[in-house]
Formats: C-alpha cells, structure tokens, sequence
C-alpha cells in the first residue's frame, strides 16, 4: 500500500516538474515576444512619422537561435521517419492539408514532433509506468517500447481528430456558402468576384471554408487556371463535397452552361445530404441510449423493485 503510494508520489511529482518546466519555457518565449512586438510597432510608429525605412531589426537574437536549433535538430530526427517513396509522402502531404497544415515545413515539423512524442513517452512509461496496472508488471524495456510506439502514432491521432473537425465544418458551412455564391453570380459578378466576395461575408460564420476560397482567388490572380484551382481546392481539403462542387464548375465553365443553376443544385443536394445525416443520427441515439440505460439505469431500478422481495423471502427461509 505504501510502496504504490510511493509510487503515485513520484509519478506526480515527476508531471509537475515536466509541466512546471513547460510553462516556464512558454512564459518567457511569450514574454520576449510581446517584448518583441512592442518594440516592433514603436520602431515602426516612429518610421512612419519620420519616413525613414528599415529603421529596426527583423528578427531578434532569440527568434533566430531557435530558427537555426530547429534547423539543425529537425533532419536529425525526421531522417528514420521521412518516407522512403513519392506516393507515401504525398499520401502524408494530404493528410496534413486536410488538417490545414500547409507550410513549407509541415511535414519536418510533423515528423519531428512524433520523435520527440516517441521519445517523451518511451521515458516516462519506462521509469513511472510501474505502478500502471497494464504495463507495471513488464521489464523495462518492454515499457519503453510500449510507450515509444504509443507516442509515435499519438500525433497520427490529432492530426486525424483536427482533420475531421475541419473537413466536419467545411461540410456545413458549404451550403449556405453555395447560396451567397449562387446569389452573387445571378446578380452579375463573376466566378473570381463571387468566391471572393463570399469568403469576405462568411468569415466570421465558417472561417476555414472562408480562408479556402480566399486561397481559391489568390491562385486565380496569380494567372493559375481555374480548373486546375478548382480541383487544388476539392483535393487538399478531402471533402468529398468540395470535389464534387469543383467538378460541376469545371463542367459548367467548359460547356458553357448555366453557373448559378448548377450550384443551385448542388446546394439543394447538399443540404438534403445534411438532413439526411441528421436524420440517421436521431434514429441511432436510440441505440446508443441502451448502454447507460443498461449500466446505470436497470441496476437502480433491479434493486428498488427486487431489493424487498429478496429480503422478505431469505427472513422466511431464516425462520423456517
């Protein structure tokens, strides 16, 4: 009893040095870069004033030692982790574009993250994962296998619980985002003025779907083709509605035919896809009631309703 006591102590102990270290770390990076900004927007209300230009620093000492640290350490780590062939490190590409990570160095910074993951988890369950009920008993190199292999796919898991959330509000934000294209274009704008006057009114009520057709019109005045633009826009999301909207422009575009009207409907079918949806998750709700009605509820009510009559009959097979 003790020694688990012991045991539960140091794994505290241990968590709230870590998260101790966490936060101070966080504090100060933030406080030099508040510093940092302050000091940035006087030197710039200053060249304003004056008119002077490159007055200030871009960066400071502490951003670019971290920069350069980075630099260094990330192809140290991501190299056992990097993918050994085009298609799977495109399959990796989409899933982070899924997620909206779509920076020069997403996939470093993705593959980096799960060595350090790997690492973290393989240290702590191999020196505080004995008095866990599941792997306390295995040596300890097997805890740190379990808990290098655990934190190796923990950032899998994110990324693919951030992709879904996101893919989840483009699927209902894109309706209403349908009608004010749709709105747009009958009253005269064209395609490129449309999308970019629909990601300026929807900003506020579905800013992922917003930045997506924000990214839509720069491409378009970079001189992209549209076609091409429009299927970039279905392909990076893995929205299988954004690739289906993407199609029907292109077909539109191409024959000829009338804009407004296919997006009308393809709007209406989305929106009867929706309630579709959120009619199948009515009717399973009344499934998913069974679990807690047969854990929680029909012990409660077996007790209150049998309870008496158990004790009446084991008083009279006592007297007898």
């Amino acid at each position: 009893m003790f020694g688990a006591d012991a045991a539960g102590a140091d794994i505290a102990l241990a968590l709230s040095i870590m998260g101790a270290v966490f936060f101070s770390i966080l504090a100060i990076y933030s406080w030099i870069q508040d510093r940092r900004s302050r000091t940035l927007g006087r030197i710039e209300r200053f060249a304003r004033r004056t008119g002077a230009q490159n007055t200030g620093p871009q960066d400071t000492w502490f951003k670019d030692r971290i920069d350069k640290l980075l630099e260094k350490a990330a192809p140290t780590l991501t190299r056992p982790l990097m993918p050994k062939d085009e298609e799977e490190l495109g399959a990796m590409q989409q899933r982070l574009s899924s997620a909206g990570f779509r920076g020069e160095h997403a996939i470093t910074v993705y593959l980096a993250s799960k060595a350090l993951s790997a690492c973290l988890f393989a240290v702590m369950v191999a020196f505080l994962g004995e008095s866990l009920p599941i792997v306390g008993r295995y040596s300890l190199l097997f805890r740190a296998i379990i808990g290098g292999g655990v934190g190796l796919f923990l950032p899998d898991l994110i990324v693919g619980l951030i992709a879904r959330k996101r893919q989840e509000k483009i699927f209902y934000g894109l309706p209403d985002a349908l009608d004010l294209l749709v709105v747009c274009i009958e009253s005269g704008l064209g395609l490129d003025a449309a999308l970019k006057r629909v990601a300026t009114e929807i900003d506020r009520a579905c800013p992922v779907l917003a930045k997506e057709f924000e990214l839509c019109v720069l491409q378009l005045q970079m001189g992209k083709p549209r076609s091409e633009v429009l299927r970039d826009l279905g392909r990076r999301n893995g929205v299988e509605e954004l690739r289906a909207l993407a199609a029907t422009l292109i077909q539109a575009d191409r024959f000829g035919t009338s804009v407004g009207q296919a997006l009308r409907v393809h709007s209406d079918a989305m929106r009867t896809r929706r309630r579709q949806q959120a009619e199948e998750r009515a009717q399973k709700t009344t499934v998913k009631l069974l679990i807690p009605l047969i854990l929680f509820i029909f012990p409660g009510i077996f007790v209150v309703l049998v309870g008496p009559a158990a004790i009446m009959i084991m008083r009279n097979l006592m007297t007898q």
